[in-house]
């Protein structure tokens, strides 16, 4: 078990080092203005021009300028080869909700295995900025504002039913399982209502809706 490192009341932001942009940082950083770098995450932060309170990992992709560059006392080196950063990271921060960006994008292997730890328990819950969506972990009810048109895929990493309003096609009655029926490419008809029966079902939301979205967050605790 990983020990507290960081401990917040308001948001947090986890910076790694997949695909972000300068606006992306910026606007996790609105949100949530306490940055924490994963490894090499770090030469993100410093190359954007942010400097992380932490930077959490098993050190073996941050550069050696960087972790010159930052005090030792923000450098956490977690060692054990069980886990990856991103859980590494995530599991040493206590906040409201964690916005992480940098994570998706560039490798796809690293992709998928950010999926597989966003539906581990966390004390944290937990937003995945992409390029052009957000994934959160539905274990609680959620309820956010999106636009008739607005894709919302649902994707079971184990087999969970539940129930949805304000989609076009509904989940009531499915039985939801990656080895059989998942739920890619559905439409909102408007605001939507999600609940699940259990834990394992992500949801990819519109990346315009990242403000109603840590707002349904914060009100519910939904991942």
């Amino acid at each position: 078990m990983t020990e507290v490192i960081v401990q917040e009341t308001a948001p947090v932001t986890l910076i790694g080092g997949g695909d972000v942009t300068r606006s992306d940082l910026a606007e996790a950083l609105a949100h949530a203005p306490g940055l924490v770098a994963i490894d090499s995450g770090a030469d993100q932060a410093l190359a954007l021009g942010h400097r992380p309170r932490a930077v959490i990992g098993d050190f073996d992709s941050v550069s050696d300028a960087t972790r010159a560059a930052l005090s030792e006392s923000i450098l956490h080196l977690v060692e054990e080869q069980e886990t990856t950063d991103f859980d590494k990271a995530l599991r040493s921060v206590n906040a409201p909700l964690v916005l992480a960006v940098g994570v998706l994008g560039a490798r796809l292997d690293h992709q998928l295995a950010a999926l597989n730890v966003l539906v581990q328990p966390h004390a944290a819950s937990c937003i995945l900025i992409g390029a052009h969506e957000l994934v959160v972990h539905l274990t609680t009810p959620l309820e956010v504002a999106l636009n008739a048109g607005d894709v919302v895929s649902l994707f079971p990493l184990c087999p969970v039913t539940g129930r949805s309003q304000g989609l076009e096609w509904p989940i009531e009655g499915l039985n939801l399982s990656p080895m059989s029926r998942i739920g890619t490419s559905n439409r909102a008809t408007g605001p939507i209502r999600i609940e699940v029966d259990g834990p394992g079902l992500l949801a990819m939301l519109p990346r315009h809706c990242l403000g109603g979205l840590i707002q349904a967050m914060q009100a519910g605790r939904s991942c």
